[in-house]
């Protein structure tokens, strides 16, 4: 009953998204979607036969200026308008109240779609949406997602009554998704109520189990890794962590080494840097043991201060840090990977050094060290040079070190440094151009203004290309875990999937890695840099859409609204915290389970796509 409550669920929201949008979609709308600038085109599209595009379009802008235009849709004859016209509305973040909308509403799919969309609004109450739990299962399923985005964004706790009618949501529905919905605002509530939690644990979906362990917060044994994880977490002792290090989940051994280093006896640790087992093992060893015997560390740290894989020296870079291992850092910090001299930086002198580099995540590493400290003219002089330089390359993801390369030289106390900004003004990230126009005002007292407004418009792919991207497929091959298979999503994210294909087929991601591994959240890969802040030159669009962020779908990693740059991410659980503010662009079909293998450092040996 539950397989096929949630199987009834996930269709109604499929064909929700089938419905409101049409394909092929139109190629000039896209433009205009992707440039985020004059909307006008779009609101003349609302009338003829690509309106739901232009409607969705017009959400993605995230404009409440722009509202009005999708007033009268919410009374449009067709359904399937309405509810496109309900999730642009929401994603313009209250810029009309769509309560009263809810109250004449009559299909169930949008009344589904408008408790969801109140939720993460201003306008959000228990009032609002508690009723949304007595409707069918779909319309419970998005009121329950309502009232667990308004709790978490708002940060308020349930009433009784709400927690009440919550805990008998959890008990009774035949949906897993609702009731992790449920559990997870019981959690964040601290709600310990025994009966609702122990019915969980006996639940036959661990994405629920896992959930139920948290809000009991206590080991329980299970047959699955996503819920033993979960228990090691929120009651993993020394004894309970030493058992578990022969689990036979790599995530949950690696978290049992980690939590050996909290004042556990070390000899599991030594034990584990004397085996011969690759090295994640040992060099998280490594980082537990210096918490807790620093002389066995000292003998053992050498060996990876000149370790032949690099994440190995990432590591020694932090154990040494533990120890204030001068020597050991120092030799470090003159390695050749940037993400192992990020780890050894320490000093104010340090960070100056490494704004010698050309890699983002090395610099804005440097650049968070050196957040309010004393600088002097050579400081200043490096800090103007370094963002003179980094700008000349012209790449929008470079973002993220001259947004702080620019604060740095906000907190000099230099009216000087305001001139040597000037040229930002016109700079091609409009981000910066604002910044510097800020920071000149500020220094010199005098109202300044950026002359860029937008970044210039990136060629489309052709309409061939994005016609061929319907039913394709990307088989992604890993090093050590084995290969998934990923059904790609142009209908929800045209301009992301093109991207990733087109990357996939140049050969771009051969040869990266997976550097970001998050147990019960996400996998991340796809950087040259295997770090957060290196990527593709350019930067993605976001294309968020009514597609959840569910266990096996595929993401892109952003630092902001549309500050994509190609890095691909994998849900390992359901994150519907995630949903309406990142792109889901593809879904894994098969090999699942590989995914749950890869481990922080596995190469993406090769990116076949197939056409259907």
């Amino acid at each position: 009953m539950t397989r096929r409550c949630n199987g009834a669920i996930v269709a109604a929201m499929i064909l929700t998204l089938l419905l409101v949008l049409q394909w092929p979609l139109d190629r000039h709308l896209l433009a205009v979607e992707d440039n985020r600038d004059d909307a006008a085109p779009l609101v003349e599209a609302l009338d003829g036969p690509h309106a739901r595009q232009a409607i969705r379009a017009l959400g993605r802008f995230e404009r409440p200026e722009l509202a009005p235009h999708l007033l009268p849709l919410l009374s449009s004859t067709e359904t399937d308008v309405r509810v496109e016209a309900v999730t642009a509305l929401a994603q313009m973040q209250g810029a009309l109240p769509l309560a009263p909308v809810l109250k004449r509403e009559r299909d169930p799919r949008v009344r589904a779609l408008l408790y969801e969309a109140i939720g993460r609004l201003p306008e959000a109450s228990e009032d609002v949406l508690l009723p949304g739990l007595q409707g069918d299962e779909l319309i419970r399923f998005r009121a329950m997602k309502g009232l667990e985005s308004f709790y978490r964004v708002r940060e308020v706790n349930p009433t009784e009554s709400a927690l009440a009618a919550i805990r008998r949501t959890v008990r009774e529905s035949r949906s897993s998704k609702l009731r992790q919905l449920g559990l997870l605002a019981l959690n964040r509530a601290s709600d310990r109520d025994s009966k609702t939690l122990e019915s969980a644990f006996g639940d036959s979906d661990p994405l629920v189990r896992r959930l139920a362990v948290a809000g009991l917060n206590e080991w329980r044994d299970d047959p699955s890794p996503l819920v033993r994880y979960e228990a090691l977490r929120v009651d993993g002792g020394c004894t309970r962590a030493e058992a578990a290090l022969s689990d036979r989940s790599e995530h949950v051994v690696l978290l049992a080494i980690d939590l050996l280093g909290n004042g556990c006896p070390p000899a599991p640790l030594e034990r584990i840097l004397e085996e011969n087992r690759g090295w994640r093992r040992p060099a998280r060893a490594l980082v537990s043991l210096a918490r807790i015997s620093r002389d066995a560390t000292r003998r053992q740290l050498p060996r990876f201060v000149s370790h032949p894989v690099w994440q190995a020296r990432m590591y020694a870079a932090r154990a040494a840090k533990i120890l204030g291992d001068a020597e050991s850092l120092g030799k470090l910090r003159s390695d050749a990977l940037p993400n192992v001299v990020a780890e050894a930086l320490v000093t104010r002198d340090d960070a100056l050094a490494a704004l010698a580099t050309d890699d983002y995540g090395l610099l804005v590493t440097a650049l968070e060290l050196l957040k309010g400290m004393e600088s002097d003219d050579s400081a200043a002089l490096m800090l103007l040079e370094t963002l003179a330089r980094i700008s000349a390359r012209k790449e929008r993801t470079s973002r993220d070190p001259r947004r702080l390369l620019l604060e740095r030289l906000r907190e000099l106390d230099d009216v000087t440094v305001a001139a040597k900004l000037e040229y930002l003004l016109e700079d091609f990230d409009p981000a910066i151009a604002s910044l510097a126009a800020e920071i000149i005002t500020e220094k010199t007292g005098k109202k300044t203004g950026a002359k860029t407004t937008r970044f210039a418009s990136d060629p489309l792919p052709s309409a061939d290309f994005l016609l061929g991207l319907q039913g394709a497929r990307a088989t992604i091959q890993m090093k050590e875990a084995g290969s998934f298979v990923v059904e790609l999503l142009p209908e929800a994210a045209p301009l992301t999937t093109a991207q990733f294909v087109k990357l996939a087929e140049s050969g771009y991601y051969r040869g990266l890695t997976f550097h970001r591994i998050v147990p019960n959240f996400v996998i991340q890969g796809g950087s040259p840099g295997a770090n957060e802040y290196v990527g593709t030159p350019g930067y993605i669009r976001d294309e968020v859409s009514t597609l959840s962020h569910e266990r096996g779908t595929l993401g892109i990693s952003t630092r902001g609204r549309d500050t994509g740059d190609s890095q691909i991410f994998v849900n390992l659980v359901d994150n519907f915290r995630l949903d309406h503010n990142y792109t889901v662009f593809a879904r894994v079909v098969e090999g699942m389970e590989n995914v749950d293998a890869i481990q922080e450092g596995d190469v993406i040996e090769e990116i076949l796509v197939t056409r259907r």
